[in-house]
């Protein structure tokens, strides 16, 4: 079914690689993780994010990781099926579980996390477990950094990601920068720069540009630093101020959409999704200002209204909404 978009043309096929968990979200807000009163459970897991929100806005998405041969694990495989994702890039492992994240939104509006990983079964997925076909068959093959953090997944992604390039893929990266889960923060930037110049369109969000260069001025020479000659695109995100947008030929900005926040979980997914269904079956968009400007702009909409719900997959939206808030906000 995902073969097919709106138009009943066939689109070409985003896989995303990476972790899906469960976030576990306390049920009162403002609290910390040792306060909360509960949790309710919610898949999670950025690349598994991405690949549902690019499904829910019609196209075709595959999803390629490790579970656990448990109960989260076949209901994570089932949430994929669900959302019209290919689950044919999963594997299982029967020795280990499928991580769990604790997630709070404090008072201040920090997220607060709690990682159950000891490892956890994403973390074991090895180069032979790959599914090169599904692989080489990506148009654009979207990844974080979580991957880089222990072998053997280290090596899978690092294979994973020349084996799509080789066959010719986009190759979209979002760091995704969790540092609970890294030994240090150093190693954390070491090892997120380490792929850096491979990757063709990156997408970081304010706070990683500022991490990953060491400069809290977030402006056009900051985000300049990152550039590397691979790059055809450059994003930032700046949560409900827009994003802002370089290439080897323009740069720019675009505001972001005004809604009633509740849960930032998830938007720069929506965000990144969004993108991605766009410029897949049309590469050269990057390259046309104004036409990346459109599709920036239908970006932040889907970015803002992930926003207004609880955690991030029940959240992500469909092209109607999408052009319903641009549409209220044009007027």
């Amino acid at each position: 079914m995902a073969e097919l978009n709106n138009g009943g043309h066939s689109k070409e096929l985003v896989v995303s690689f990476g972790e899906m968990l469960i976030d576990f979200v306390p049920t009162s807000s403002g609290v910390s993780l040792a306060e909360a009163p509960g949790f309710l459970k919610a898949p999670g897991g950025a690349p598994a994010n991405v690949a549902i929100a690019v499904s829910r806005l019609g196209g075709n998405a595959a999803f390629v990781g490790k579970l656990g041969d448990d109960e989260f694990g076949h209901m994570l495989a089932g949430i994929l099926k669900k959302n019209g994702v290919s689950a044919d890039g999963l594997s299982f492992d029967k020795g280990a579980r499928t991580a769990l994240a604790f997630v709070t939104l404090k008072s201040d509006g920090e997220r607060e996390f709690m990682f159950y990983r000891n490892p956890s079964a994403d973390m074991l997925l090895t180069p032979d477990e790959l599914n090169l076909d599904l692989i080489r068959s990506a148009k654009v093959f979207h990844y974080g950094s979580i991957r880089l953090i222990v072998e053997p997944c280290r090596s899978a992604h690092l294979k994973a990601m020349e084996e799509a390039k080789k066959a010719g893929a986009l190759l979209s990266y979002d760091p995704n920068l969790r540092l609970p889960l890294w030994p240090s923060a150093e190693e954390a930037r070491e090892q997120i720069m380490s792929i850096w110049d491979k990757a063709e369109v990156i997408k970081v969000s304010d706070n990683e540009l500022e991490f990953l260069t060491g400069n809290s001025t977030i402006d056009d020479a900051t985000a300049m630093s990152l550039w590397h000659p691979n790059l055809k695109l450059l994003l930032v995100t700046l949560g409900d101020q827009g994003c802002r947008y370089y290439t080897k030929n323009f740069k720019g900005s675009l505001d972001g959409f005004k809604v009633n926040a509740v849960d930032t979980t998830g938007a720069g997914d929506s965000f990144v999704g969004a993108l991605l269904n766009k410029i897949v079956d049309d590469h050269s968009i990057i390259e046309d200002e104004s036409r990346l400007k459109e599709v920036l702009k239908f970006a932040n909409a889907c970015g803002a209204i992930t926003t207004t719900k609880k955690g991030a997959i029940p959240a992500l939206p469909t092209v109607a909404d999408a052009l319903e808030l641009i549409k209220k906000n044009a007027s």
